[in-house]
């Protein structure tokens, strides 16, 4: 992702990649991060995480996009809050707690903030159409929700099944206790109001979100593929644009405010 988002922000006559940070201890220090990217050299040499400090300072970036992983992300947007930097987050895997902790930070420091499970523009369009067929249906339909993946994505399930379940958990006028990971295995009859979430891990899948409310006669789903990361920076960077020009101070928004969908 990182690769992607030199690549695309570098197409931008409006943006300028400045710094260009990667795993602490990283063996592509001191490379080219245009090159990397398989752009034109930018003059950007890449750093390990341990001088993102160092880099903020020298630089002086508006904005610091964080795809990481979530211990690692809530240490970044602590590090760019210090500095006053406004922070564009796509990393997905986290807790409660460690979302209340970069909230803290944010509302403490005063940054603007762009926080979100998936940065793609149909995705965003495929949370308000689910919250409007929740709404619709009730709270009388059956819902499962399956995702799928590649081979190598460590957090399941992914942070999009899971805003997916939330939001149908909130139209149908029930807590976060009503979402099921996974389905035990043995005899036990599904119950009223459970929302299951399933995870698939193979391959090379970008990434698949199928929805599927039943009931007795009918069934409604509803899929979103991505077929490239490329969505997602192109999502990134308009995350970027709408941080520095309208994010809101001490508060972390999301891509339906990026997208105009917050209504």
């Amino acid at each position: 992702m990182g690769r992607l988002v030199i690549r695309e922000v570098s197409s931008q006559r409006d943006m300028q990649i400045v710094a260009a940070v990667d795993a602490p201890g990283t063996s592509l220090a001191g490379r080219d991060a245009g090159e990397l990217a398989g752009v034109e050299r930018l003059g950007v040499r890449v750093v390990g995480a341990e001088r993102l400090s160092e880099a903020l300072r020298d630089n002086k970036p508006d904005v610091l996009v964080d795809f990481t992983v979530a211990e690692a992300a809530v240490k970044n947007v602590r590090t760019a809050a210090e500095q006053g930097v406004a922070v564009v987050v796509g990393t997905t895997g986290f807790t409660p707690e460690q979302l209340d902790e970069m909230e803290g930070i944010v509302k403490r420091t005063g940054i603007a903030a762009i926080v979100a499970p998936n940065m793609s523009a149909g995705v965003n369009v495929f949370f308000k159409l689910v919250g409007e067929a929740a709404r619709l249906l009730g709270g009388s339909y059956d819902v499962e929700i399956v995702e799928a993946h590649h081979a190598h994505k460590v957090d399941a399930p992914s942070g999009t099944a899971l805003k997916v379940a939330e939001i149908i958990a909130r139209e149908f006028g029930l807590g976060s206790e009503s979402i099921r990971c996974g389905r035990p295995a043995g005899k036990r009859a599904r119950e009223r109001g459970e929302i299951y979430v399933h995870s698939i891990r193979a391959g090379d899948i970008v990434g698949e979100h199928t929805v599927t409310f039943a009931t007795q006669g009918e069934r409604l789903e509803l899929v979103h593929r991505v077929h490239s990361r490329e969505a997602f920076a192109r999502g990134a960077v308009e995350a970027i644009r709408y941080v520095v020009a309208k994010g809101r101070p001490g508060v972390i928004q999301d891509m339906r405010d990026v997208l105009g969908l917050a209504s």
